[in-house]
């Protein structure tokens, strides 16, 4: 009780506090409306009589004048045109002051119509707007001399990219806040009804094709920017634009992030490879998504990788009833966790050790396991095809046996894009991999998701590039003509858990979008550092073993079909024999027992080509159809 009473007691001082400390600003401010009020009506009555006011006019027009200062002053009160910090006043406070000063003409409109209060009709007619004119220039006169000052300021010289929401918004917020330390001198657009125009004061000088140009002739120190999810290929032209000019290029933050007070200027970011490789974002299903993962038992293998440490994180988010991450790897283990609940369990283990595999599934007894522990450097494992083959080969049983007598409801494998038309040790272990677990989970709990390259995963490319860069060249393409497929880790690993969730069975397959030449790859990123590619240097090593010039999702032998699922496409594979399976893996775990990487990789190629020759007799030599 004595809580209660100490609250409602310090309420009314509380109030009174903050009502006196708005008093002296908003007085002042009321004083200043008075006194131009007054002048206002004044001189439109001196101007309408040339200064010689009758006397009749005189002795009414100071009743008018009293009812003028009193409608106006209570009109600003209820449109709330006090209690303001103008400075940062905005269209609304604009609005309520024209609001304000339109009651105020229509009430004087009528009082006119009193005998007593009679005055030229002209006067009453333009009064009301001069006194608003008046007071809105005492009210914004913060807001333009701020405009001029910062106009004439110092700073980064900046010239914005987009003259749409994103881009009208940046320049309000440089013009506004002087510790930003920048000032828009242009912005760039390719509407054409939008150049020759203007965003607050700040002229339209062209489009993104004359960012050279206009960098050069304004003194420009930087490029931002401020086009919500921009295509890849306006921002490699921005790019393009800034590197020939030689200014950098920063990106804005979402106008979203902005408007919800997420974000400001100061968040501005580097432009990123994954800008210019960037895909259409796809709708996923995540309701579907929920519906598989929330309150389910989940356990992640190879959760200390790229892809497994991302699915760990986006499961996580769904509110699993458990989460376990499994990793032979203990430091790679222990940094994933560091993004996770504490709640998730970490498993230190060798998916190579069966035992352990088993007891793992047997004491957390997991509903939905995603299989993404794997050896993937196609160079390197060209001469260790035994380690392939115990990891990829061997682990994936190990795994998708437990699953299978632990009653899990959902198997999802990882593969890749090297298990179609596999050439390389890695490509075929990961292809047979996928034909043993086809074999030995129930078709209705299994799927199999491949995709391609993920920017920034260990291994990849671009961190490759990133750190020849870095140390100032040169960056070593293996052959101009070589492409990739390129996704995100976070797009790959959405759409997989979006695989997962869906009716889909057997093997899936990511859509990739467009192939990405390597050499184009490795010049951007040359640009994209600041430097040019003469300075950095490019050299061809060649095609390393195992590496192929072109990837292929699929293989001529497969049939795709839709799945109703947007970036998602069935793949039907290669029918194999159960027996013949069965003897390939026979024959592999005594090459692995004996360390025989020859007859190991022997033995991977040998059943591809067995495969197809199959498939092709069983086709009468044609291929498959495709769509």
């Amino acid at each position: 009780m004595a809580n209660g009473e100490q609250t409602t007691g310090r309420t009314p001082s509380v109030a009174i506090a903050r009502i006196a400390s708005r008093i002296p600003v908003d007085a002042s401010l009321a004083v200043l409306d008075v006194f131009g009020i007054v002048v206002a009506y004044t001189g439109l009555l001196l101007l309408r009589f040339d200064l010689k006011v009758p006397d009749s006019y005189w002795e009414r027009f100071g009743a008018f004048l009293a009812v003028a200062v009193v409608v106006h002053l209570v009109a600003n009160v209820g449109w709330r045109t006090y209690g303001h910090i103008w400075e940062h006043a905005s269209i609304d406070e604009a609005r309520r002051l024209f609001m304000s000063g339109l009651t105020a003409w229509v009430v004087l409109v009528v009082v006119d119509a009193v005998p007593a209060f009679r005055i030229p009709l002209s006067v009453v007619m333009v009064g009301p707007l001069v006194a608003t004119i008046f007071m809105g220039a005492t009210r914004f006169q913060s807001r333009l001399f701020a405009f001029r000052s910062h106009e004439e300021g110092s700073g980064l010289r900046v010239v914005v990219v987009g003259a749409g929401a994103g881009g009208g918004a940046a320049v309000r917020e440089m013009r506004r806040d002087h510790q930003l330390g920048m000032s828009p001198v242009a912005v760039l657009d390719d509407d054409p009804r939008t150049q020759g125009r203007s965003i607050n004061g700040v002229p339209i000088a062209g489009g993104i094709d004359d960012l050279a140009r206009v960098v050069h002739e304004r003194d420009v120190h930087q490029v931002l920017l401020a086009i919500g999810d921009p295509s890849p290929a306006l921002a490699a032209r921005v790019m393009d634009g800034a590197a020939a000019a030689g200014v950098p290029v920063k990106v804005a933050p979402r106008l979203a992030d902005v408007v919800h007070g997420q974000a400001t200027l100061r968040d501005v970011r580097e432009l990123r490879i994954e800008d210019l490789l960037g895909r259409a974002q796809v709708d996923l299903d995540l309701q579907s998504v929920r519906t598989l993962l929330r309150g389910r038992r989940v356990l992640v293998t190879g959760g200390g990788g790229s892809i497994g440490s991302e699915i760990a994180r986006q499961v996580a988010e769904l509110h699993p009833a458990a989460l376990v991450i499994l990793d032979h790897d203990e430091t790679h283990l222990h940094d994933a966790a560091q993004a996770l609940p504490a709640s998730a369990h970490q498993v230190l283990a060798d998916i190579r050790d069966r035992d352990l595999v088993e007891r793992v599934f047997t004491s957390f007894r997991p509903e939905v396991v995603f299989h993404a522990a794997a050896h993937k450097h196609v160079p390197l494992l060209e001469s260790h095809a035994c380690e392939a083959v115990r990891t990829n080969v061997l682990g994936t049983v190990n795994v998708v046996d437990a699953a299978v007598r632990a009653g899990t409801d959902r198997v999802v494998f990882i593969s890749t894009d090297k298990a179609a038309c596999p050439v390389s040790v890695m490509g075929a272990s990961k292809w047979l991999a996928e034909q043993l677990a086809i074999q030995r989970v129930p078709s209705s709990r299994f799927c199999a998701v491949r995709f391609g390259n993920v920017m920034g995963s260990r291994g990849s490319v671009i961190p490759t590039f990133q750190r020849q860069i870095a140390a100032g060249g040169p960056v070593t393409v293996t052959d101009p003509r070589m492409t990739r497929y390129f996704m995100s880790t976070k797009e790959a690993v959405s759409l997989v858990l979006n695989a997962a969730a869906s009716d889909g069975t057997g093997i899936l397959m990511l859509e990739m979008g467009e192939p990405v030449n390597i050499l184009e790859l490795a010049e951007r990123m040359i640009r994209l550092s600041g430097r040019a590619v003469d300075d950095i240097g490019i050299e061809f090593t060649g095609p390393r073993p195992g590496e192929r010039l072109e990837e292929e999702m699929s293989g001529p032998l497969e049939e795709l079909a839709e799945t109703g699922l947007t970036g998602i496409v069935s793949v039907r594979p290669v029918a194999v024999a159960p027996e013949q399976l069965e003897q390939v893996l026979d024959a592999l775990v005594e090459a692995a027992d004996r360390r025989d990487d020859v007859a190991a990789a022997t033995l991977l190629r040998g059943a591809v080509a067995v495969a197809d020759v199959a498939a092709r007799d069983q086709s009468d030599g044609a291929p498959f159809p495709r769509p």
